[in-house]
């Protein structure tokens, strides 16, 4: 409720000042996601949060279904920590509203049978996109969830954009169809680093590595397992174990511990 009460004040604020900035801390976003129509609210809050997961911030809505679709309760859960895209998100009559300052609309649908843009895909399409000069500011558009785009909407754009689906279903949820093109889009433009979660592996020295040799050595001596006049390989055979293995340290410790134990209740 809070979060909700947050989103009617901003509205409030951004109606009274029609010139406010779309883009984030006051910076013009370079990507815009237009969706026409929308009748679902949960569409519009999941699109919000697909759009916040690959760093873009500029949604505008075109004659959605609902006028206060952007403070509906199913919005603001399927924003999911994205309500600050709902805050921003602008709501306008027509797509020649939602396309001012765009240099490049993409819609999302197929190409009209009589004539029409171009079709790309995402992987090859949206890369030779990013590395065009000077930098297109791009607009996606999608359609409403029942009839997709209108022909003259399509008419509208530069290109359309076809998502290599199975050929015997081809349907994907709107939000969905919002993620593929975010994430392909942010790829093209340079993807965000992949962090770690766990510290760097410290693996263990041949020297660690030797002395749990040894140390197993002892207990499957102790066990009867290793016949001290007739070894054979087993050890060395061991050891290629182990190096292929890549222990940690504290694998090593495990292992010792493990080889101790047996000595002490053989």
């Amino acid at each position: 409720m809070f979060v909700r009460y947050l989103l009617k004040i901003s509205h409030a604020m951004q109606a009274s000042s029609p010139h406010a900035p779309p883009g984030h801390s006051g910076q013009c976003d370079p990507t815009r996601f237009i969706l026409i129509g929308t009748s679902h609210p949960g569409n519009v809050g999941a699109t919000a949060r697909a759009m916040k997961v690959m760093g873009f911030s500029d949604l505008v809505l075109v004659r959605p279904r609902f006028d206060d679709v952007l403070i509906q309760e199913e919005t603001v859960a399927l924003a999911s920590g994205a309500a600050d895209i709902l805050v921003r998100a602008r709501i306008v009559d027509t797509l020649a509203e939602a396309l001012d300052g765009i240099t490049y609309a993409i819609g999302t649908a197929m190409t009209p049978r009589d004539f029409g843009p171009p079709t790309i895909t995402p992987r090859d399409g949206l890369a030779k996109l990013a590395a065009s000069t000077p930098m297109h500011r791009v607009g996606f558009v999608f359609g409403s969830e029942r009839y997709g785009m209108a022909n003259e909407d399509v008419y509208r754009c530069n290109a359309v954009i076809s998502i290599p689906t199975n050929p015997d279903y081809g349907s994907l949820n709107l939000s969905q169809a919002v993620q593929v093109l975010a994430y392909e889009w942010r790829q093209a433009l340079g993807a965000f680093a992949v962090e770690a979660r766990t510290p760097d592996v410290n693996l263990a020295s041949g020297s660690a590595v030797q002395g749990a040799l040894e140390h197993w050595e002892k207990a499957l001596i102790k066990l009867g397992f290793l016949d001290q006049a007739a070894p054979k390989k087993l050890m060395p055979r061991l050891n290629q174990l182990i190096n292929r293995a890549e222990l940690r340290q504290e694998e090593i410790h495990i292992l010792r511990g493990i080889a101790k134990s047996i000595i002490d209740k053989a």
